[in-house]
């Protein structure tokens, strides 16, 4: 039997608009900002590049390399451990400002924007972010203008580790000045919201989005 051209097109539309939906998805995951690693995963990425410098021709037995590198976790020191949670805080930093310009892609292979008031306060800046803030030209430049951020989050990471304290208390003095900032501007913006008029929680539902919102286009970030 003849198929109408009519539905045929219908037919080749329908199915080169879900190919194009599928295709708009796997090229999204492309595109999607690499996600944030813990400071445990730091710690596992730099100890792998030391024993493989030192042993470049052995091969690597995941089960013991993994057992060591917890057993090594456990027992090390804050001090030592301070360097892997500032390059975590680091490309968290990253991450949260790639995140701010993606937009996932919908089941339809559309992206959808998300909704934010504009009126909602923006979240306040700890110490570390007022200081990659200040310092990511100077180690963008001192890494020959790399566009690695990865690289550049890893450097002011190891960097803020070693920051003199009077240095340091310099960015604590901002980061607690912005607090202020922000809890005061938050508390304005909760006043402004309606009680939630017969649905439970209206207000408090608004001011929890107004804060994830300004997670992912916060500042922080530093770009990292």
């Amino acid at each position: 039997m003849r198929v109408p051209n009519r539905l045929a097109n219908r037919f080749l539309f329908c199915t080169n608009r879900k190919h194009c939906a599928k295709m708009a998805k796997k090229n999204d995951n492309n595109l999607k900002p690499r996600g944030k690693m813990s400071a445990y995963a730091f710690f596992l990425q730099v100890y792998r590049g030391e024993l493989k410098q030192k042993n470049p021709n052995e091969s690597v037995n995941f089960a013991e390399f993994s057992k060591r590198c917890a057993e090594k976790w456990k027992v090390m020191d804050e001090r030592t451990k301070k360097r892997y949670n500032d390059m975590a805080l680091a490309d968290k930093a990253r991450h949260d400002k790639e995140m701010q310009g993606y937009i996932p892609v919908g089941e339809d292979g559309k992206r959808k924007r998300r909704k934010r008031d504009p009126n909602a306060p923006k979240r306040a800046l700890s110490a570390f972010f007022w200081y990659c803030s200040d310092e990511r030209p100077t180690v963008k430049a001192a890494l020959n203008n790399t566009n690695s951020v990865s690289q550049v989050a890893k450097e002011l990471g190891r960097r803020w580790a070693l920051i003199r304290p009077d240095q340091k208390a310099r960015y604590e003095a901002l980061a607690a000045k912005d607090k202020i900032r922000y809890e005061k501007a938050l508390r304005e913006y909760k006043a402004t919201l309606p009680s939630g008029g017969g649905k439970k929680g209206g207000a408090a539902k608004a001011v929890q989005q107004a804060a994830s919102d300004d997670d992912e286009d916060d500042d922080e970030d530093d770009d990292e």
